[in-house]
């Protein structure tokens, strides 16, 4: 099972010319076949079992071969993990914090962190969910579904300038319907973190552990496992509504695609 199979991801691969030439020359001792994941996984919990300072220390990276070119993901571990430790202080009030992340232990953490401030993480996660705005970066044909060795997967896959047109396209439908707000700001600010990267970068998302509680849940209600999960298509019917004005439409898509989802979450309570 993976380390922390709750887990999905939103990952940017640029070219590995887009790195300064010592990370190129780290990035391409790396196996195409390494199991990366595991290990970012299994960094980012020991990560948080044992907090470090982060420093701009040496970390791995996810590698995609296409063609002839090589694209990396640097994982960032130790900048992600702080900075949803900052997160999850900022959603408590102060004098609650202190039991959870006492003074020393965030002064520890917070050791060189300006020289991080202007550091754009490549990748993106989220727990026991996929956030539908990810779902609108991408088209039926980018998905690839199988099993491997840790059970079903879900991969999505584009190219950066797809994504970008794509988020555009939501982003204008929402607007449209509902006019600036936390939903529109949040594919916004999507869309200000595709444009950071190299225009020909990949864009990937990866179900992770979730790919197997999103089959047990659609396999409990009847349907054929992960060949039954049309996020993309719900997803992409909920804008088409939004654009044209039919609110029938957008909720029929949206519905479809929360419900979905809804039971994936429920396995969070039950364990």
């Amino acid at each position: 099972m993976r380390p922390t199979p709750y887990v999905a991801s939103l990952r940017v691969y640029e070219p590995l010319a887009a790195f300064s030439p010592a990370d190129q020359l780290r990035w391409k001792s790396i196996s195409p076949t390494a199991m990366t994941g595991d290990e970012e996984q299994s960094r980012a919990l020991r990560r948080v079992i044992r907090p470090e300072p982060p420093s701009l220390r040496s970390d791995g990276a996810h590698i995609l071969d296409s063609g002839d070119q090589r694209f990396v993901a640097p994982w960032s571990t130790a900048m992600r993990c702080w900075a949803s430790l900052d997160r999850f202080k900022e959603s408590l009030p102060d004098p609650v914090t202190q039991f959870f992340l006492p003074p020393a232990l965030e002064d520890a953490l917070s050791v060189n962190i300006e020289d991080m401030e202007d550091r754009v993480p490549h990748i993106l996660t989220e727990t026991w969910i996929i956030p539908p705005r990810w779902f609108s970066l991408f088209e039926p044909g980018d998905r690839l579904r199988g099993r491997g060795k840790d059970g079903p997967f879900t991969i999505l896959r584009t190219d950066i300038s797809s994504a970008k047109r794509r988020c555009e396209v939501a982003h204008s439908a929402v607007v449209s319907a509902f006019g600036a707000g936390s939903i529109e700001g949040e594919i916004a600010t999507l869309l200000a973190w595709l444009n950071i990267f190299h225009p020909e970068s990949k864009v990937e998302c990866d179900y992770g552990g979730l790919a197997l509680y999103l089959e047990r849940a659609l396999l409990e209600n009847g349907e054929e496992g992960l060949d039954a999960d049309s996020s993309i298509e719900d997803v992409a019917l909920s804008l088409t509504g939004l654009a044209s004005g039919d609110g029938v439409m957008a909720g029929r898509g949206y519905e479809r695609l929360v419900s979905r989802w809804r039971r994936v979450q429920a396995y969070e309570q039950a364990m």
